[in-house]
């Protein structure tokens, strides 16, 4: 069987998406999935796809399990102390929400916008096998320092559909850097969503004791007339708005802030009632202090603090139509947890 499904649940809270779904494919087979909206297609879709767990039931996809982080990631040490660390990636077109009831014609990276995050410590050694799984060539370019054929950048360098390609280099420099695909039109494979954000650790600097995320700034142009109508951080607008990011008072974190917007010039940063350190590709050595950092496409900057007091603080950008249209969330700071 290339697709086969036992008891599929997926379940929001009380609310359950998928209710034992059973199913299976043959190889070669047109198998299509009908039912009306808020049916369960999609999110059934998007498990068989690796994108979105499942809450119960047993699913495989050409033998292997989607769940299965081996599917995708795979690590093994070398003599010299440092790692193998060896990605799959799959170009595939697929619809994604943006905002509530809001889908649009996305070009993806596993099936995500943005795609996954590509951690090392410098001195690893990465090797990504991309597969062109999409309707037009494609690419990875990679921040960082690679050798010239590993760049993904010219003519000659890109993956055609039903095509793959192995790109490998070593982690190098440590810092803050991006991927994404470099195939022309540019704009129109940016703003499509094949981008993603690929962190090098310092070897004598590992993660430490602090809370971290990866914020990636990005806007969507819905009408398809080089202007963007919705702007968000991590894709969907206002999403941490309605969910706030939790932190805990006293507690480290830092925020890895990438900008991928196509279209505009800048786009911002403004954190409220705090500041932050901003360490511009994580490499400055005297890292700026403010409360708003600004950013242009491809720019990115690591940002440390820690929150003082209690509270919800907004953050968004200082642009006010993009806050307005999206690009605008909350930190929850509240009191450390204490384990009796």
């Amino acid at each position: 069987m290339a697709i086969d499904v036992r008891g599929l649940r997926k379940r929001y809270g009380d609310l359950e998406a998928v209710r034992g779904v059973t199913f299976s494919v043959r190889r070669g087979e047109v198998f299509g999935l009908l039912g009306p909206n808020g049916a369960g297609k999609t999110t059934t879709v998007e498990i068989l796809e690796g994108y979105r767990e499942r809450s119960d039931g047993e699913v495989t996809v050409l033998g292997h399990d989607p769940a299965a982080r081996d599917r995708v990631y795979k690590e093994t040490p070398r003599p010299d102390g440092t790692l193998l660390r060896e990605y799959q990636f799959f170009a595939l077109d697929r619809e994604i929400e943006i905002a509530p009831g809001i889908f649009y014609p996305a070009w993806t990276y596993n099936g995500q916008v943005p795609g996954p995050t590509i951690r090392a410590t410098e001195g690893d050694r990465i090797r990504v096998r991309f597969v062109n799984m999409g309707s037009h060539p494609h690419t990875i370019h990679f921040h960082g320092w690679h050798p010239p054929e590993m760049d993904g950048s010219l003519p000659d360098q890109q993956v055609m559909p039903g095509q793959s390609f192995v790109y490998e280099f070593d982690a190098d420099p440590a810092g803050l850097h991006l991927y994404h695909c470099h195939a022309v039109p540019l704009k129109r494979h940016i703003h499509k969503g094949l981008y993603g954000v690929f962190i090098v650790d310092r070897r004598d600097d590992p993660p430490g004791e602090r809370d971290e995320l990866v914020m990636v700034m990005n806007a969507f142009d819905t009408n398809f007339d080089n202007e963007n109508e919705v702007y968000a951080v991590n894709t969907v607008a206002n999403a941490y708005m309605v969910d706030p990011i939790r932190v805990a008072v006293g507690r480290p974190v830092r925020i890895y802030l990438v900008n991928i917007t196509e279209f505009d010039l800048i786009n911002s940063f403004h954190l409220h009632g705090m500041f932050f350190e901003a360490n511009r590709t994580g490499m400055m050595r005297s890292p700026e202090v403010a409360d708003t950092i600004m950013l242009c496409q491809g720019e990115r900057a690591i940002l440390d603090t820690t929150f003082r007091y209690r509270g919800d603080y907004m953050f968004h950008a200082h642009q006010s139509e993009f806050a307005e249209l999206g690009w605008m969330g909350l930190f929850r700071a509240e009191e450390p947890r204490r384990d009796t």
